[in-house]
């Protein structure tokens, strides 16, 4: 999350706020990340990490420049 919050944002993990692990990814399987910001100018960010069609975890967290 932090690697993709400086990639998309150019900004760094500042604190997770809210983080639920709903299942692991096991070794071999491949997961996507998204991130999406709620309301312009906010420094919180949401994110989703999926397998397959398969949440695994979701939360919340701050970035700052």
């Amino acid at each position: 999350v932090a690697q993709a919050l400086h990639a998309w944002r150019g900004e760094r993990l500042l604190r997770v706020l809210e983080a639920k692990f709903m299942a692991p990814l096991l070794p071999g399987q491949a997961a996507s990340l998204q991130l999406v910001q709620t309301r312009a100018g906010d420094a919180r960010i949401q994110f989703r990490i999926q397998h397959d069609d398969m949440l695994l975890a979701r939360g919340t967290v701050e970035g700052t420049a």
